[in-house]
């Protein structure tokens, strides 16, 4: 929390700093610079608190059921997607409000296919009143968020990216995600405390972008002057999983002195594995992921994956849904403009009742809950 409240301090000031440039139209582009900084953060934490607690049902009759689409990279590895979507339906179950969504999936690399769900929904604007979007990766999807976001007849939310650009013309409703600048900070710290200076790691990087910079370019910067770690090679993997592998296949022919294999998301950290494996040097590399899933601690438990930042996952689920509540409400003002999610990390130090609670709390929607793609 104590990191979340920082992190959320510094990024809010640097808003004010730079303030984005809203149209005076009453479009859905935000002028920053209008926020106050104490007022940002007091919502933030007053949000927090809601999202952290037991729910509360709406407090207003609904007057027709909620329309929600969902255009997220969810055809992948990560369970991020599928859990995030389980807790923001739950979640809404408990608050009472009656809704529908239909699923637009993605892979990761499938930039086109979003954009061509862009132009679907565009085309049938008065059938949503939310548009949830997980950009495959945000430079690449930047147009498509700001055509749904110029829209009146919906409210648009962001899920997985928490960096609004000051000179998009229209901005979406709200972001929704975990800091990876605070995950690559923390796994940093972790593995420097852990395995001490001047250590040899290879990075299996994803698309080039802001996440891919926070998670590897962070993380890179952080060993380099925190531990004095030598960076040997970088393998960006796309995010795939045979791309982790491809990066670990690399590593174990051309890099053979590497301690370390450091994967920036769950996809690439599970070929990373098989990839060691195949190699016969599993044992003898340290390898890392991302995100904290349940692939990655099943991995953890078998001391095949030695460490990963785990985000308390189900929160960016919970947080939508109260924010639409909020939205039904015309509580408008109580929604943060950007939230972020917990952060810890989750290692193979921790016994299996640790790793446990961990889940728990982070999974408290969706540990046992399947995503059922075809739900419209």
């Amino acid at each position: 929390m104590e990191y979340y409240k920082a992190f959320l301090r510094i990024f809010c000031l640097l808003l004010l700093l730079s303030p984005f440039k809203g149209e005076a139209d009453g479009s859905s582009a935000l002028n920053i610079k209008a926020l106050s900084f104490s007022q940002s953060q007091d919502t933030a934490d007053k949000f927090q608190e809601i999202v952290s607690s037991n729910s509360k049902r709406l407090s207003i009759k609904q007057e027709q059921v909620v329309k929600i689409a969902m255009v997220t990279p969810s055809n992948d590895v990560s369970d991020f997607w599928t859990r995030s979507y389980i807790a923001l339906t739950r979640r809404l179950s408990e608050l009472e409000i009656e809704f529908s969504i239909k699923m637009f999936p993605s892979k990761q690399i499938e930039h086109s296919l979003q954009t061509h769900y862009t132009d679907e929904i565009l085309q049938n604007r008065e059938a949503f009143d939310f548009i949830v979007f997980g950009p495959s990766e945000l430079e690449i999807q930047s147009n498509n968020i700001q055509r749904l976001s110029a829209v009146s007849e919906f409210d648009t939310f962001i899920w997985a990216f928490h960096t609004p650009d000051e000179s998009w013309k229209y901005q979406p409703k709200a972001w929704f995600d975990f800091s990876s600048a605070t995950g690559a900070q923390k796994i940093c710290h972790f593995l420097v405390e852990k395995l001490g200076n001047d250590i040899k790691v290879v990075l299996n990087r994803g698309i080039p972008g802001i996440t891919d910079n926070q998670r590897s370019g962070d993380f890179k910067s952080c060993v380099q002057q925190k531990g004095n770690w030598q960076v040997l090679y970088e393998h960006f993997g796309q995010y795939q999983e045979y791309g982790g592998k491809d990066g670990a296949d690399f590593a174990a022919k051309y890099f053979p002195e590497a301690e370390v294999l450091h994967s920036a998301n769950t996809a690439m950290a599970v070929g990373a594995v098989k990839g060691l494996k195949e190699n016969g040097i599993l044992n003898k590399v340290i390898a890392t992921g991302w995100g904290g899933t349940d692939t990655e601690l099943q991995l953890i438990r078998r001391k095949e994956l030695n460490a990963t930042p785990m985000r308390m996952s189900d929160d960016v689920g919970v947080a939508t849904a109260e924010a639409i509540k909020l939205t039904l409400e015309r509580k408008d003002s109580e929604i943060p403009y950007i939230y972020l999610g917990r952060i810890t990390v989750a290692n193979d130090d921790m016994t299996d009742q640790e790793l446990t609670e961990l889940s728990k709390e982070a999974f408290r929607y969706s540990k046992d809950g399947k995503l059922n793609q075809n739900n419209n």
